[in-house]
């Protein structure tokens, strides 16, 4: 009996800490937005990991691989785009992810246009992002 008992009582933090949740990733994705808003691209690359990978979920290809190479695509982007702005639409966060339908103006001083965003975090760093857009 008290061979189980210390068993129990070795178990049971690693048990309490399997259980503890994932710390939210919301706040991270919330930052990422407000720093796309203020077109701020230092705060806005600050919120990826040196490793993420972005995709287009239309066409299946992957559109930037590393924080370089989503520099690339975000800096001319913003200075393009000075009335850039997103708004949520909905948001749902779900374990590690947050999906975002968003409603983006003046990118590139084209129309308006819906898209989903897919954010996955780690380590309080976005890691993947799945952008899915509305079909015309």
């Amino acid at each position: 009996m008290k061979t189980l008992a210390t068993i129990i009582l070795f178990l049971l933090p690693l048990l309490m800490t399997a259980q503890t949740p994932s710390p939210n990733p919301e706040p991270i994705v919330q930052a990422n937005l407000d720093a796309y808003n203020a077109h701020d691209i230092e705060a806005f690359m600050s919120y990826f990991s040196e490793d993420v990978m972005m995709y287009n979920f239309n066409d299946g290809k992957q559109t930037a691989n590393g924080i370089e190479e989503v520099r690339a695509i975000y800096e001319p982007y913003f200075e393009a785009s000075p009335d850039l702005h997103s708004k949520i639409l909905k948001r749902t966060v779900f374990d590690n992810k947050v999906i975002d339908h968003e409603y983006i103006t003046g990118a590139r001083g084209g129309a308006p246009f819906e898209i989903v965003l897919i954010y996955e975090v780690e380590d309080e760093k976005i890691v993947k992002m799945t952008a899915i857009r509305k079909r015309s």
